[in-house]
Formats: structure tokens, sequence, C-alpha cells
């Protein structure tokens, strides 16, 4: 019988993890120093009006994906996650899901409109909203499609990013919604918001009012800069820990309403039939999750030795309160440490030093939010929930280590079919 992969060294291995990391460093950078030639550096280039990547950098790109063969404006970018590290994403790395294209707008133009059940109707320029107050937070942003690869029989053999990328995250700034609302006099029986954004899609959803006042930004504003046109500018909706279809891009109508708008995206998409016959409809937040980024699918580890498995959790419920790592396909875990407090609704990054001996390996991550929700196992979720949905899959990924090194996705004990 194979002896079983080697436990995650105790958090007080992990001082000596990052010196054997340093001396590694320091012994590669004499040998470099060592072929360098003396004297002054040539001169480098000039400014640049806007930064770019490093030239060495330049694969680190989003994956394109349409859903139509022939028609480019409907599909989806991937954050390439295995490829980076913290919890904000780049904007030009940043996921981005469209229907119906980028539209171009002129923000001279472009005018936001409150309407409904409201005691006065109001409208707003770009101008006019960028005096209100704002209010900036970190968030991330999850399409409730995010993952749905994992409903399949069979285990994906795609990189995180092309299976578990359309997750990003972000600093977010403009105006709190509660301050539009409050000036338009909204009706206290109004329960529901329905977004519209000036995109060809035209998509239209509804949001509880609740929520949209309790969570919701006009987002102007990401990672400090104005917002991308691919990423809803001139301004957008921002529901920190809702699903990404609510979080409407090129917004131009809020309507203040007694009822949803039973709109395509929340009746024909975005439900889903459950085992008992019922429907889960209006499912709005995202589930407790987390995946390791590294090592991942498409990786190989170069030899026995000390190895940094590091990962992304968040929960649309609140924080995350604990990760835990196993490397053995859930027989044993191991708590991860946080490289920060966790905060509310946005990514937190864990990373937690292994020592493989070289035998097969099972990685796994499960994460706990600090409303006590805990990541579930795949088995547990699709007895919960099924095989006839397509969203909120938010089921514990495993990744299996070869004895040579490579890794593959992976559904449990059977993982090394594969190899």
């Amino acid at each position: 019988m194979t002896a079983p992969p080697a436990a995650p060294d105790p958090a007080p291995t992990r001082r000596r993890f990052l010196h054997q990391a340093t001396a590694a460093a320091l012994a590669g950078g004499a040998a470099v120093q060592g072929a360098v030639a003396d004297g002054p550096a040539p001169a480098g280039e000039a400014f640049q009006p806007y930064g770019q990547p490093a030239p060495a950098e330049a694969g680190v790109q989003r994956r394109i994906g349409l859903n139509h063969r022939g028609l480019d404006t409907n599909g989806a970018a991937w954050t390439p996650l295995e490829q980076l590290d913290g919890t904000i994403t780049p904007n030009g790395l940043h996921f981005v899901r469209n229907h119906g294209g980028t539209p171009r707008i002129d923000p001279a133009q472009h005018r936001l409109r409150l309407i409904g059940r409201v005691r006065q109707p109001l409208q707003w320029s770009v101008d006019a909203l960028l005096r209100y107050p704002r209010r900036a937070q970190q968030a991330f942003l999850e399409c409730a499609g995010n993952s749905s690869a994992g409903w399949f029989e069979e285990p994906v053999q795609r990189p995180a990013g092309l299976v578990h990328g359309l997750l990003s995250g972000a600093e977010w700034a403009g105006v709190p919604l509660a301050l539009l609302l409050d000036e338009a006099g909204v009706d206290p029986q109004a329960g529901w918001l329905v977004a519209t954004g000036g995109d060809a899609g035209a998509m239209h959803v509804s949001v509880p009012m609740a929520l949209a006042r309790e969570r919701g930004l006009i987002g102007l504003f990401q990672n400090g800069e104005r917002l991308r046109p691919e990423n809803g500018h001139p301004m957008r909706l921002v529901l920190p820990g809702l699903k990404g279809v609510l979080w409407v891009k090129w917004l131009n109508t809020l309507e203040a309403s007694d009822q949803p708008a039973m709109a395509r995206n929340e009746t024909a998409r975005y439900t889903e039939p459950l085992p008992d016959g019922r429907v889960r409809q209006f499912a709005m937040r995202m589930d407790v999750k987390s995946l390791i980024t590294s090592p991942s699918h498409g990786q190989t580890l170069p030899g026995p030795g000390v190895h940094e498995i590091r990962g992304l959790a968040w929960s649309g419920h609140g924080a995350i309160r604990r990760v835990e790592v196993s490397v053995d396909g859930g027989k044993h875990w191991t708590e991860a440490p946080l490289d920060a407090p966790a905060q509310a609704h946005a990514l937190s990054r864990f990373r937690l030093p292994w020592r493989w001996d070289g035998q097969p390996a099972l990685l796994q991550s499960r994460a706990t939010d600090d409303r006590g929700q805990v990541q579930p196992a795949r088995e547990a979720l699709l007895a919960a929930r099924g095989r006839g949905g397509f969203y909120h899959y938010n089921a514990i990924v495993t990744w299996a280590v070869a004895p040579h090194g490579a890794v593959l996705h992976s559904y449990g004990q059977d993982g090394f079919d594969a190899f």
C-alpha cells in the first residue's frame, strides 16, 4: 500500500520554509551577479503616459470563450487566476461577461434615471454623480455560472482560470445607492429595484430593495481609475456579495417596483430545478467557496521538497473565517493562514507550505465564513441540488498530483486514472 502524502508542515515550519526559500533566492542572485559585466547600466526607456506590463509578462492574459460561434460579442473573458497573486485583479485582467458586446458611451450624454414608485423621479449626469459623497470598498465579483463545469460527469482538464476565472477582486468606489433612493423618496412598499443597462443585450434584472439599499453603489471607479468600457463605463451597479448578473453595467435606469420584473435572466436563466421538483429562483448571494490556484491543473512540481499551496477564498454572506487544506483528498485537514484579516464580501488569500514527498497527492481547500457556512464536498452539493442546474457551483475542488509532479483536475480518489 502506498504511504499517504506528507501532511502540510505545521505553522512553526513556515519560518523554515521562508528561510529555505530566501537562501535559494540568494544563491541564485549571486550566480546572476557574477555574470553581469562591470560598469553603468545603459539608459532605460522614456516615461510612458500609461504604464504597461513588462514584455516578459505578455503571456498573462485573459482567455476568451464565445457562447455562439461567429458572434464575438456574446461570451466571456476569463481571469487567469493561476497566474496572479494577492486579492486585487488588475483592471486589464478582470473577467468580463457580455451578452451584446461593449458599448461606447459618451459620458457627457449619459444619464441615470430613477423612476417608478418614488415621490419624485430623478435623473443624474455623470458629472452630477461625481459631486456626491463616495464610498470605496473591496469586493469580489463572481458570475453565477462560474465553475459550472463542476456539474459535469467527468472532471474538465483546463487551467484553473478557464474553469473558475469568472471571478475577480477589485476596490470599487462610487455613490452609495441609498443616498439616491432617499433623495427620490422611494415608496416603502416598493420591495424591488429593477436595473437596466445601456448595452445591446439590454440587461434587465431585479434586486430586492433591502439588499440594494444595504450594499449598493453606483460604481464609478475600479482600482482607483474610472471604469473601463468593458467593465461598465461610465457607471455600473456594485452589489458586494451578490451574483454578477445583478451588477448591471452601463447602467441607465433604476425603477422602484412592488414586484420583480420577471425578466429573461431571472426566469429562463439563472434558475435551477431541484431534485424535489421545486425551482430555485432569485438566489442572490454567492455561497462560501475557495480554490487552490497553485499547484493547479497544467502546472508541474519540479520535484519533491517544500512547495507553497496558495489560493483564494470568498463568501457572499460575509467574511472568510477559516480555510483548511488537505493533501490526501479530505482525510486530514490543516488550517492555512490568511495573508490579511478577511473583509466581508472580498477575496482572501491563503498560503500553506507543504513538503511533498513525491507520492501521489490530492489537494483540496475548504472555506468557512463568519456565518458558520462551510464549503461543501462535491457529493453533498450534488445530493442537495441534483444535476439539473448550472449556476452557483461552490463545491470543494480537487487537484491530483502525480509522482512525476503533473497536476490534473480530479473528483476524488480516482484522480490518477488520467495520468
